[in-house]
């Protein structure tokens, strides 16, 4: 056994790149309480100061520190870089300045320049001419290859937010290998995976998996040299927890140096990491505040990952989210709660440095977790409303008992799995186009098949859900589709090789698709079943409002007339998406999250026959329609609860704002009724939930007073992720406010 191994036990993990199998043989359970648990080091209490400073100026300057215009970001791009290189217990930064923002052209080159011209800085004349005349970047080759078909459904925004613009993100690459087995050990692993790699037989699919083994080996290699600049030789395995955490973290640092995707999700590495600080409390290495110290500063360093984006993608997501997931506790497959001491220091950062969007932590819930860390979680969640749930009851057993969540609510197995990612369908412009024979409300343009159109003056609700189904069927097919295209194109022109040189040579691939419009569609079903809805049709016979004559069970309420539509939908939609080839024979899945884009799809879509009115925000995620839910904060829950996770492996977002006085009169018996409403709902099934507590006046004085210091790191849980309130546009804003606030159960 090597010495930096010294008091580990297990066999397989040695032999072999297995990081859960050394989890299991060595993580020790935590059913205690946050008693242990230190406060701020006075250098953590420095460096936080002087991180809130710069992002202070970063938010008086646009919401942009600083900008590279001249460097093309790589792994070995920039030598190394400090915050403050005498206070920092974890060093490394994306480029040569804390906040600054890399150049990073290979998703796109107009991208990379109008995120530099959009805050007044001015690219490079040298780096446009290489990526215009001599490199191909992934969006020209996306836009060279669309069909018209597919730009039309783009340009409409019947599909939207489709990453062919940027990275796709949401691949997790195990970065606690690196910890584990040093550089060294992994680049000889994947050459081996080489040597045997195809067997002499050069067909297209070999051929291009030994390009992507090579392009990893190099990264591996890039990140030796990186971890050199800064005086550390993570060639060989960590000894401690302190260089456990600093290898992990220049893993990570390699993948958001390299791409900018959508979500770069840190994964689940509280449990990998306690096994280290565990062992160096044994052996009197570190006390428990320097092991504090060390969680306290590695999360800043997640706090301060920051990409180069566009007003386009800024107004899709909205706050500047760049979703470094991190995962806490869940359960064994052999029963064990895999809560440790770690996962409790994880969700102390938020006390420690107060309340942040990033990482996005996310604690795996099941109702057979530890009660001390149920609670302290829940008591975290009423102070900071900065953390999200899963399920991992319903997740484990798809996704074993070492998956991370890679986006918002997404689950993939940790290094043995990659999502391509795929944005959303707004399936309430389908219900809309099945109505207008394809033909667009908002641009009057035939985008969808030329059907024959609904012509009665009241909408029948047979003749609606035919021509529905029809619709839906065009709409996967196209949206599956354009996704092959996209992803062929991200993998030729940018390839995450730093991530999947973490993730096994024979990866599992999954491929995400994701629904926008949910409660809308289902309501208006509704309406149109149980009610009678008359269309307004203008003088080229489009419907553009409708008018209700009588009352309708909505979603949300508990009521199975509604649910079972919503239940319904969630599998016609995704057993039509399963029909289709995807791209490197994936596996199809889907979700119901919308992020932020809610507002941006809202605005591109028209009347809806539930009373939603054109251009009004859609409601987020799997979330009832704004003002449907009526029997309070729990038949909201049951109603979601009843969406079948099987159907949406890809992830189900339901996000709840509770006034206080509605959990408890005190923050302990807040915190003791909110694990009640988590168990309950979590044992029904349920996917997801996030959890704001706090009242809508709370939110109205800081739109109004953003200038005050309470409101500086005022953290919000929006639709599978969280944000800084103030960093959200005036339109973003009053559509979290416009949100139910439950003020009973």
């Amino acid at each position: 056994m090597r010495t930096e191994w010294n008091g580990f036990t297990g066999t397989k993990w040695q032999s072999e790149v297995n990081v859960r199998d050394f989890i299991q043989n060595n993580y020790t359970p935590y059913n205690g309480d946050e008693s242990f648990l230190e406060g701020p080091t006075s250098a953590t209490s420095q460096l936080w100061s002087e991180l809130q400073a710069l992002q202070k100026e970063e938010r008086a300057n646009k919401g942009v520190l600083d900008m590279e215009t001249e460097v093309v970001s790589s792994i070995t791009a920039y030598p190394a870089a400090y915050m403050d290189q005498s206070l920092e217990k974890i060093v490394g930064l994306q480029t040569d300045k804390p906040l600054k923002r890399a150049f990073m052209p290979y998703g796109g080159i107009r991208m990379s320049e109008e995120a530099c011209t959009t805050y007044g800085y001015k690219p490079s004349d040298k780096l446009h001419e290489i990526f215009t005349k001599y490199h191909k970047t992934h969006n020209d080759a996306v836009f060279q290859a669309y069909t018209p078909e597919m730009k039309l459904c783009r340009h409409n925004k019947i599909l939207t937010g489709l990453p062919d613009t940027y990275g796709r993100g949401r691949i997790v690459g195990d970065y606690r290998r690196v910890a584990l087995y040093g550089i060294d050990f992994l680049i000889e692993e994947k050459k081996k995976d080489l040597a045997r790699c195809g067997a002499g037989n050069m067909i297209d699919t070999v051929i291009r998996q030994r390009e992507e083994l090579a392009d990893q080996i190099q990264s591996l290699k890039d990140m030796k040299t990186m971890a050199a600049d800064y005086g550390f030789d993570i060639s060989v395995p960590a000894k401690n927890g302190l260089e456990a955490a600093q290898w992990l973290y220049f893993a990570y640092l390699a993948a958001i140096k390299t791409q900018n995707g959508a979500a770069m999700s840190v994964g689940r590495i509280s449990t990998f990491l306690d096994i280290y600080f565990e062992r160096d409390l044994e052996n009197g290495t570190f006390t428990e505040s320097e092991i504090q110290e060390i969680v306290d500063h590695m999360t800043m360093k997640f706090r301060m990952v920051k990409f180069a984006r566009i007003p386009s993608y800024n107004q899709l997501f909205s706050g500047d989210p760049v979703w470094a997931t991190l995962d806490v506790a869940g359960l064994g497959q052999d029963g064990r709660s895999q809560v440790t001491k770690t996962c409790f220091r994880f969700l102390h950062t938020l006390e420690n440095m107060g309340p942040s969007p990033e990482p996005n932590l996310t604690v795996l819930y099941s109702s057979r977790l530890p009660e001390p860390f149920k609670k302290y979680a829940a008591k975290i969640s009423v102070l900071t409303s900065s953390i999200q749930y899963e399920n991992d009851d319903v997740m484990r057993p798809i996704w074993g008992d070492d998956y991370s969540v890679c986006c918002c609510v997404s689950a993939t197995q940790t290094g043995k799995e990659m999502q391509l990612f795929g944005a959303r369908a707004n399936l309430a412009k389908c219900l809309l186009y099945a109505i207008n024979g394809g033909v667009d409300e908002k641009t009057g343009m035939q985008v969808g098949p030329e059907y024959q159109p609904i012509t009665s003056e009241y909408l029948d609700y047979d003749e609606v859900m035919h021509k529905y189904d029809l619709m839906m069927d065009w709409l996967a097919k196209v949206y599956v589709n354009t996704l092959n295209l996209i992803h062929y194109m991200h993998d030729k022109y940018y390839y995450e090789a730093a991530q999947m040189a973490l993730i096994d040579t024979d990866v599992r691939r999954t491929f995400a698709t994701g629904i926008a419009g949910f409660s809308h569609v289902v309501d208006s079903l509704s309406a149109i079943k149980y009610a009678k809805v008359k269309a307004i049709r203008d003088d080229k016979g489009i419907a553009k409002d409708f008018v209700i004559e009588g009352d309708f069970p909505r979603y949300g309420n508990d009521d199975d007339r509604a649910d079972d539509i919503a239940v319904w939908l969630l599998k016609t939609f995704m057993n039509k998406i399963r029909q289709y080839h995807t791209y490197r024979d994936s596996e199809p899945t889907t979700s119901i999250l919308t992020i932020t884009s809610n507002v941006v799809y809202g605005k591109a879509t028209g009347t809806l026959p539930d009373g939603r009115k054109a251009g009004q925000p859609l409601s987020p995620g799997a979330n009832p329609s704004y003002g449907a839910e009526k029997n309070g904060l729990l038949a909201s829950l049951n109603s979601v609860a009843k969406v079948p996770y099987e159907y949406a492996l890809d992830g189900i977002s339901n996000t709840q704002t509770i006034n206080p006085g509605a959990l408890g009169h005190s923050d302990e018996e807040r915190a003791d009724n909110l694990v009640h409403v988590l168990d309950g709902y979590f044992d029904q099934g349920a996917h997801h939930l996030n959890v704001n507590v706090f009242g809508v006046e709370k939110l109205k004085d800081a739109m109004e007073h953003p200038e005050k210091e309470e409101y500086q790191n005022f953290t919000i849980r929006v639709s599978g992720y969280a944000v800084k309130f103030i960093d959200l546009t005036k339109e973003q804003q009053m559509d979290v406010i416009s949100r139910t606030c439950h003020d009973r159960m």
